[in-house]
């Protein structure tokens, strides 16, 4: 299913505040509190930020691949001091005055080079040095540099950074969309929760109605000496204790409605009553059709890709920097100096430089070689490690679709069990007022009735976490038959 957009979300909320000025109850769906909550929770801000910082991220790497143009320079500096001079005849060294004043302009346009790792640049430059002690003005020029270097046999940082940034680019995407499945998770088992306490407290308001009746009852027939004393008295504390429980629940429901209200970003005072999603799908899942869509789908094969990567990197990197270090660089162009602006633009000279640079450590105590070694032994480890990752998430997958499939059927049978009760408890408390039954009885039937609506509201819970876990897993709406996707053009632009 693709994300609904925040606006559809924001309307939605615009039109359910106005009901609480005028004291209206608003009733909120299950699908109405995952949409707000992937709209402005803050878990949802989160993964939204999270996303961002790796577009730029990624933004960043592609701006390394293109040409970048720079303007340096210093301007208006002045020099006032003394200076070291020496005598080239006699070698005597002298104190001078130093009065400057130096400007300098300098455009380039630099080319990393991916495939080698190397760094091609055409350089303009100009300085203007105004010697003040001497009455004279210096220009310098060099109208166009061409230069390169290119290291030999190093690491290659772009070389990898092709192969990982595209890769985490594409996992932040499905990590984004994991992320607003994990606020479903979380919105469900807040949504639950409070069903859950609003059930127990209707419950208990209605079990203190139905013991004051039964008290009433139990009173008439104490006094014409049907029941004992003890059961009347069970059924005077019975009362107390289903008035506590009214408090309790109260408090209870409170907590939870302001835990699920706080995280969706509404109004705590806002008057909500929940609709549960009561009906269930008949969605059987396949165990091999989830895993293949988790594998394809989730950031999972991504991770473990560039998790290798990253490791291979760092052998590689390790590599790089031992032994040998090699580096070529030439530069070709133009140069000239001149007392004035058009002299050193005139009768230009060319020059050439072409060096190579090395550096060999002929004995560095094992250390180049020892983190070789280490890097070596942290990809292996890391290959175990991502291994035992994978074979547990392949379990975790085959037991939440097990579950799943089970608690379809339960779910049903919870619910048949939860009807029986009721009529179980019904026909019971006739029988006490006709005085065929013992309070005993009556507790009992009370009792099974609760544990079988409790039992309901937390299959149901369950079941519907397992689902939002296998979307977030799959990244697969199984109902409407579709991949989970996210209109991100709209998403980097806001």
């Amino acid at each position: 299913m693709k994300l609904k957009s925040d606006i559809k979300s924001f309307i939605f909320i615009s039109l359910l505040l106005p009901a609480v000025a005028i004291g209206q109850n608003k009733v909120l769906t299950l699908s109405d509190a995952i949409e707000i909550a992937q709209a402005q929770s803050y878990d949802a801000m989160a993964a939204r930020l999270n996303f961002m910082s790796q577009y730029w991220s990624h933004r960043s790497y592609k701006a390394e691949l293109l040409p970048s143009i720079n303007l340096s320079g210093g301007l208006m500096e002045f020099d006032r001091s003394m200076v070291q001079t020496r005598d080239y005849e006699s070698g005597q060294i002298y104190y001078v005055e130093n009065n400057t004043l130096s400007n300098s302009l300098s455009l380039s346009i630099n080319q990393n080079i991916a495939p080698l790792g190397g760094t091609l640049s055409v350089q303009s430059y100009l300085h203007r040095l105004d010697q003040f002690s001497y009455g004279n003005r210096l220009y310098n020029s060099r109208p166009i540099r061409l230069s390169y270097t290119q290291p030999l046999f190093a690491f290659n940082r772009l070389k990898w950074l092709k192969k990982t940034e595209p890769l985490k680019y594409d996992m932040a995407k499905r990590s984004y969309l994991e992320a607003m499945e994990g606020v479903g998770i979380e919105v469900v088992n807040l949504f639950f929760n409070v069903l859950s306490a609003q059930s127990h407290l209707r419950q208990a308001e209605n079990n203190l109605k139905d013991r004051r009746s039964l008290l009433e009852i139990a009173n008439k027939r104490f006094g014409i000496g049907t029941i004992t004393k003890s059961e009347l008295l069970q059924l005077e504390l019975s009362v107390l204790n289903a008035e506590v429980e009214v408090g309790d629940n109260k408090l209870y429901l409170c907590n939870n409605l302001f835990s699920l209200l706080s995280y969706l970003r509404i109004p705590s005072d806002l008057d909500v009553t929940l609709i549960s999603p009561y009906t269930i799908t008949d969605i059987m899942m396949i165990e091999d059709d989830v895993i293949e869509r988790a594998l394809n789908n989730s950031s999972h094969n991504l991770q473990q890709k560039v998790s290798i990567l990253e490791s291979e990197q760092s052998v590689a990197q390790a590599k790089g920097s031992r032994g040998l270090q090699m580096q070529i660089h030439s530069q070709l162009g133009f140069d000239k100096s001149g007392d004035s602006f058009s002299d050193a633009y005139h009768g230009m000279r060319d020059n050439e430089i072409v060096g190579l640079t090395f550096s060999f450590p002929i004995f560095d105590w094992g250390m180049g070689r020892g983190r070789v070694k280490m890097a070596e032994a942290d990809l292996e480890a890391n290959k175990v490690r991502l291994q035992q990752a994978h074979d547990k998430y392949l379990q975790d997958l085959a037991t939440d679709v097990q579950s799943f499939n089970t608690q379809t059927v339960q779910c049903k049978n919870a619910l048949k069990a939860q009807d029986i009760a009721n009529e179980r408890y019904d026909i019971t408390k006739r029988r006490f007022e006709a005085g065929t039954a013992t309070v005993t009885d009556l507790n009992t039937a009370w009792q099974e009735s609760e544990n079988a609506r409790a039992q309901y509201v937390r299959l149901l819970q369950s079941y519907w976490s397992t689902y939002y876990s296998l979307r977030k897993f799959t990244l697969y709406d199984w109902v409407n038959n579709r991949d989970l996707d996210a209109d991100f053009e709209t998403l980097i632009n806001r």
